[in-house]
């Protein structure tokens, strides 16, 4: 699109519907690939996108460990037929949930490496996450990039948004608005300067810090696709500490570790390993303790639960949806932000491919769809996180103190019985929704048994440990 004057109202030309999405995040960008089939598409960018897999200005938490649930990977394909073989070609991995997992649980139990169930989950650098899905997207004929414009204000009123206006003063017009410009999102004040009530909001704490250390995969796991290694902080024992081995592309592997109030790791790289030492576990420090650091420390502490409920407001504009992390932003931890992202915009297409973009009520139609998946993953987040001190104004609802007592038996069945597993895998990759915890794959074994014993310490076999000895 060509760039305007100051004042100057840019108006498409006819044919098509058009849409205006802001912000070239994932978000953004699956956003657009489901948008391409019923409408032209502009994706307006505040920055520069890079080229090929590199660090992006803007994204500092792409420098931490991301994973991709199952949930995930099947939307990846379902837009973008064919994106998930492409990410691995460039050195991704599908790893097996759980047999290629060394993981322990929140409530202190590790994982049976059990390898009954069918879920994968993709893991690669955020870098390389966003660079093949970028080139995918923008390789669309359909799809147009206008870079270096920052959205200041929606254009339009109360019943219907017509486009934006950027910092400049110019003017895009656009039969859709998608906002996806992530937690820093200006979408509650935009929609209340169009005369429409505040959102309502909620936010959910548990103080969490990351830090985040490159290393060279040690001794020969670059070469043995040695597994995944998590070990998930307590919520019973605040401060909650985590940490998790990443191994990805290029021989690497991240580490991030996470500490809760009182708790926090620092950006010290004389703490790192000792940190990792001392988790409810010593298996990660172990791991890394003689292995080669290729970076600084990076830290991050926005990782806070946040909602915006729009789908519940008593107006909503038609040409308006809000997408992503502007709607809910999750702590990290938990890994279902891209998940959601590619399930929303999924969610955003099916609804297209039954309603014109045009037609009055749509914008709220694709709202209160796009909201299904981030129901289900804030639930999931909040259970756990709203646990913590001070981690909420707000306490805990009785049905939300329920279901997080219930998803700790859960996960503790599931640890041991490959039918349980098989259920809870499907809630916590967002496959399927809560309910499928209460189904007798779930409960018969929670009940009844037979029942385990539960594993004493980490399931690292000893090929795996030699290997990862330099």
């Amino acid at each position: 699109m060509p760039e305007g004057s100051p004042g100057r109202t840019e108006e498409p030309a006819p044919g098509r519907p058009t849409a205006l999405v802001v912000g070239g995040s994932v978000t953004g960008l699956f956003a657009a690939a489901a948008l391409a089939e019923f409408a032209d598409v502009t994706v307006v960018e505040r920055d520069t996108l890079p080229d090929g897999p590199v660090p992006r200005r803007g994204v500092p938490q792409a420098r931490h460990a991301h994973l991709v649930w199952s949930g995930g990977v099947r939307a990846f394909d379902a837009l973008l037929p064919g994106l998930v073989d492409e990410i691995v070609g460039r050195g991704a991995r599908l790893v097996h949930v759980t047999g290629d997992m060394v993981s322990r649980t929140p409530n202190e139990i590790w994982f049976r490496r059990f390898r009954a169930t069918p879920h994968r989950i993709l893991v690669c650098s955020r870098d390389l996450l966003d660079s093949v899905i970028r080139e995918r997207v923008l390789a669309d004929a359909r799809v147009t990039l206008r870079a270096g414009t920052t959205v200041s204000a929606l254009e339009g009123e109360g019943g219907r948004v017509t486009g934006v206006r950027d910092d400049q003063g110019r003017i895009l017009t656009a039969d859709l608005v998608v906002d996806a410009s992530g937690r820093g999102s200006h979408a509650p004040r935009w929609l209340t300067d169009l005369g429409l009530p505040q959102v309502a909001e909620r936010e959910v704490n548990a103080g969490l810090a990351y830090a985040t250390r490159l290393y060279r995969a040690p001794g020969t796991t670059a070469d043995a696709g040695f597994p995944l290694v998590n070990v998930q902080a307590n919520p019973a024992k605040a401060p909650g500490r985590g940490g998790v081995i990443l191994p990805v592309e290029d021989g690497r592997w991240i580490v991030t570790l996470a500490g809760t109030r009182g708790g926090e790791p620092t950006g010290d790289p004389d703490a790192f390993v000792d940190f990792a030492l001392g988790l409810g576990d010593p298996v990660i420090g172990e791991l890394i303790k003689d292995a080669t650091p290729l970076s600084d420390v990076m830290t991050t502490r926005s990782t806070a639960n946040r909602r915006r409920y729009y789908e519940k407001m008593s107006r909503w504009p038609d040409g308006f949806t809000v997408l992503g992390d502007a709607v809910a932003g999750y702590n990290p931890v938990y890994g279902h932000g891209i998940t959601v992202a590619a399930q929303s915009a999924l969610a955003v297409r099916d609804v297209l491919r039954g309603t014109p973009l045009t037609a009055p009520g749509t914008a709220r139609r694709l709202q209160r769809a796009a909201v299904r998946p981030v129901a289900a993953a804030w639930d999931l987040a909040v259970g756990q996180d709203a646990r913590y001190p001070g981690a909420s104004r707000t306490p805990p609802t009785a049905l939300e103190r329920f279901l997080s007592a219930f998803v700790d038996r859960a996960v503790a069945t599931g640890a041991r019985n490959p039918r349980a597993l098989g259920a809870l895998l499907d809630v916590m990759s967002l496959e399927k929704p809560a309910t499928r915890l209460f189904s007798p794959d779930m409960l018969v074994p929670m009940l009844l048994g037979p029942k385990r014993p539960h594993l004493q310490g980490p399931p690292l076999t000893e090929a795996e440990r030699k290997a990862a000895r330099p």
